[in-house]
């Protein structure tokens, strides 16, 4: 059994979100596990980038109202308490309600050849997010 201390929280980077978005790593785990698990908060009207995950990704609300996207256009709002499963490869997005804050666990394996598990795409619109948040 290991006892691990809460790390420090960062500004998730730019080049990967719009607006304020905040990562608490978890837990990232050595082989033989390959687990990552993160707090991510998120202010109102943030959001991440288009994105995919090679194992694919759950996201376990626990405050806020959220919204995740999908390339067909169909959106999601999640609330506190919701778990939303991404499958393998699914390119998506996912952030805060605009006029709520919403944090989330996101929980992804790493790939087994030891490489990036999440691959990052371009930036979700305002137009697109704004259709969304309509939703």
């Amino acid at each position: 059994m290991e006892l691990k201390p809460v790390g420090p929280t960062a500004q998730a980077p730019a080049q990967r979100f719009t607006g304020d978005v905040y990562l608490t790593m978890i837990y990232d785990g050595q082989d033989p596990s390959r687990m990552n698990v993160s707090l991510v908060r998120f202010t109102p009207g943030a959001r991440s980038n288009w994105h995919r995950h090679a194992v694919g990704q759950t996201l376990h609300v626990t405050e806020g109202v959220g919204l995740v996207g999908t390339r067909d256009g169909q959106v999601v709002r999640v609330r506190a308490g919701d778990t939303l499963i991404c499958p393998p490869d699914e390119e998506h997005w996912h952030g805060a309600a605009a006029n709520t804050f919403m944090s989330h666990f996101s929980i992804l394996e790493k790939r087994s050849d030891g490489g990036d598990p999440t691959t990052w795409l371009e930036p979700v619109d305002d137009e697109a997010y704004d259709t969304a948040n309509q939703k």
